[in-house]
């Protein structure tokens, strides 16, 4: 077991890092690849094989017998196809361990199983994933032994992404030309690239293995489709931040060595709100590394959990009842000289560059508010946003009391003369130390808020790629950039316009901004008296990507061509009606199967002990038995009928031709069934039982771990 004393040792020692690359390559092919990682350029072709056998060596020293390029395909998780390293055999019937330039740039996986939304015919099946030389290759260690995995884009033969990684690093690089540009407004002259930093905060749930194979609906769907909540939820708020069980820490610990041997630099750890819920926060990275990392965190994540004997849901509502599970996206731009252009400073009122960003950054939000909405969007999603416990489904902006104290003077006089302070936080504990406090408050139920030097975008879904909401970010920011550079870089007079740019950026957009309380019903109806949209469900999101305003935005940056974006609708749709179909067979099986059979039986046992106590005991009190029969009887019933509906309504919905037609069906029709189902046969589990009720409860999923 390792211990705090050789973390740095072990931290990265499966990544082929910048000290693995400089002791296996030689000098100048060091240089130059160190080159194009840093400055974001293409791999030379020419060093491509010296890079490749380095690689190999280093790989095979440590075990290595196979490589795969790993991707992101449009599947919302990985993929990967592993080759080894041998070659033909020679004369002597040996094998050497080969590993080229080519094929450490470039892979041929069949494209034609892979989403791709119309795109790509069944019968047009090449593929190529090209090697992102910016995120390093690394080894993964199971059961197949040792792989080096190398991260990689994956695109059709005619160019098309057929990925989340293609798009991600086309808006990173929109983003780094218009933000240089800004730079060079203020006289900056020596950055020479400007990245998003950001860090991915992972919400998980944590049960046990024997246990959640006894749940149908958690094996199939990866969320409980029924389910009563036990007397204890979380009422009590003692599992937020509570101590960590033993075998929880275990997993916790085994987690954080893996991770660090990849080179994720996974920081806090901590309890969540709910029961049997946990989080892992690590620290900021450039965006796609952040991308490749957190995709990595949630492979491990599940790996080591089964090594425990759990297992890791990563549903954003794997339970009624309880809180739900996010991702919390914190972004902000980085030069590569260390300016971070999010960091307001001691006096943001004086801070006109800071001010022109954070202008830019409120126009992009409420141009682009569908979008952002839209880059959050998943099946899981639809049960979490605005549900009390997570942001609403309505785009908001919070800056603080501070900021906006400065956006208010502006507006109101076109000068701002002062910024609020923090004062000191007194404890009135003689032993304890009076400290600065930050000038502004918190607000969780903010769905993008300034935490001070970052935008943390809290509406992604804990199962989700953290790739679809930078892609927006990173593109509709450049946008408001490259608005901005274009009229500055004209102006005769820089300060006066940049002046007049703030003030009227601030004034145009104030109506993003709300500090209050994104829980409350009065926020739904003020957001729709400042028209900002209030997007309920993934099926009224996703039009979003569809619109003259989306493309025009996307392809004048290169991140999204037309058809690549009525590709990622059409394959959207599809994938929440099926997700939907998918929930709705599992449910009718459950019910039709176990539930109701169940029910059937104790309604016999019941009806035959009134009966019984009847021919016994004439006089004897039977009304207990009676309620309880005619009760049970009742939910029953209602059951049964349910159960029906939800069949009609499944069966019409899978018929209907069109992706969107269908997923619309899904959520206008099914959805409603699907609830209607739930509701007697969880009021039937507090009722039957417990030796008869043929599905293990939420108490011994969430509280015996």
């Amino acid at each position: 077991m390792s211990t705090g004393k050789n973390i740095p040792e072990l931290f990265g020692n499966n990544v082929f890092n910048d000290a693995a690359m400089r002791d296996h390559l030689p000098k100048r092919v060091y240089e130059e690849l160190r080159e194009s990682i840093d400055a974001g350029k293409e791999l030379d072709p020419k060093i491509a094989d010296s890079v490749a056998h380095g690689m190999k060596e280093w790989a095979i020293e440590r075990g290595a017998t196979h490589y795969t390029h790993w991707f992101q395909p449009l599947t919302g998780v990985t993929a990967e196809k592993h080759d080894s390293f041998i070659s033909a055999p020679g004369e002597n019937g040996k094998v050497l361990m080969e590993f080229s330039g080519k094929e450490l740039v470039m892979g041929e996986p069949d494209a034609s199983s892979f989403p791709s939304g119309g795109l790509r015919a069944t019968f047009e099946a090449r593929g190529y994933t090209a090697w992102d030389c910016t995120s390093p290759a690394f080894l993964r260690e199971d059961a197949l032994g040792v792989t080096l995995c190398i991260p990689t884009a994956f695109c059709s033969y005619r160019g098309e992404a057929l990925d989340k990684k293609t798009p991600l690093l086309r808006s990173m690089q929109a983003l780094d030309k218009q933000a240089l540009r800004i730079l060079r407004l203020f006289g900056n002259t020596t950055s020479r690239r400007v990245v998003p930093s950001v860090g991915a905060e992972q919400e998980y749930f944590i049960v046990d293995r024997e246990k959640y194979l006894q749940r149908d609906d958690l094996i199939y769907t990866g969320r409980t489709l029924f389910g009563a909540m036990p007397p204890k939820g979380q009422e009590l708020d003692d599992h937020y931040f509570g101590t960590i069980r033993e075998r929880i820490g275990s997993f916790m610990h085994d987690l954080d060595h893996e991770l660090w041997k990849l080179g994720v630099p996974a920081k806090t750890e901590h309890n969540e709100a709910a029961p049997g819920q946990h989080e892992l926060a690590p620290i900021y990275e450039q965006c796609n590394v952040a991308a490749d990392h957190n995709q990595i965190t949630m492979e491990v994540m599940k790996r080591i959990a089964e090594e425990h004997g759990l297992v890791c849901l990563l549903h954003e509502k794997p339970f009624a009842g309880v809180n739900g599970s996010g991702k919390h996206d914190n972004w902000s731009l980085t030069s590569d000289d260390g300016i971070n252009m999010l960091n307001p400073g001691d006096t943001p009122h004086e801070n006109i560059q800071f001010l022109l960003v954070l202008g830019c950054i409120m126009k992009a939000v409420d141009r682009h508010a569908d979008l952002l909405r839209m880059s959050a969007a998943n099946v899981g999603n639809d049960h979490r946003l605005g549900a009390n416990e997570a942001p609403p489904a309505i785009i908001s902006i919070f800056v603080g009391e501070q900021l906006e104290d400065v956006i208010d003077q502006l507006c109101a006089t076109g000068t701002a003369t002062h910024s609020k302070h923090g004062d000191k936080l007194r404890t009135g504990v003689a032993t304890l130390p009076d400290f600065d406090k930050d000038a502004t408050d918190r607000n969780r139920t903010s769905p993008f808020a300034f935490t001070g030097n970052k935008f943390e975008f809290r509406m992604v879904g804990s199962s989700d790629s953290i790739a679809s909401p930078n892609i927006v970010l990173n593109t509709i920011v450049a946008e408001a950039f490259r608005e901005a550079a274009d009229e500055l870089e004209q102006a005769e007079n820089f300060d006066a316009a940049v002046h007049d740019m703030i003030k009227g950026l601030l004034r145009e957009h104030r109506r993003i901004i709300f500090n209050g309380d994104g829980y409350s019903e009065a926020w739904a109806a003020e957001a729709r008296r400042r028209g900002l949209p209030c997007i309920s469900s993934m099926v009224e999101a996703i039009p979003a990507m569809g619109t003259e305003k989306a493309v025009k935005l996307f392809e004048s940056f290169g991140v999204y061509t037309r058809a690549e974006l009525v590709s990622r609708m059409e394959i959207d749709f599809e994938a929440y009606a099926k997700a939907i179909n998918i929930e709705a067979r599992t449910m009718i099986e459950m019910a039709s199967r176990r539930y109701i059979p169940a029910v059937v039986s104790y309604v016999g046992q019941v009806a035959a002990s009134l009966a019984a106590v009847k021919a016994a005991c004439p006089e004897a009190g039977t009304e207990a038995q009676r309620e309880l029969l005619l009760e049970l009887s009742r939910l029953l019933t209602e059951a049964q009928r349910a159960l029906n509906a939800l069949k009609r309504a499944n069966e019409e919905a899978a018929a209907v031709k069109t992706a969107r037609q269908r997923a619309e069906n899904y959520r206008e029709n099914v959805v409603p069934a699907m609830a209607a189902l739930r509701a007697p046969i969880d009021a039937l589990e507090t009722m039957v039982d417990v030796k008869i009720w043929p599905i293990i409860c939420y108490g011994d999923l969430l509280f015996e771990v």
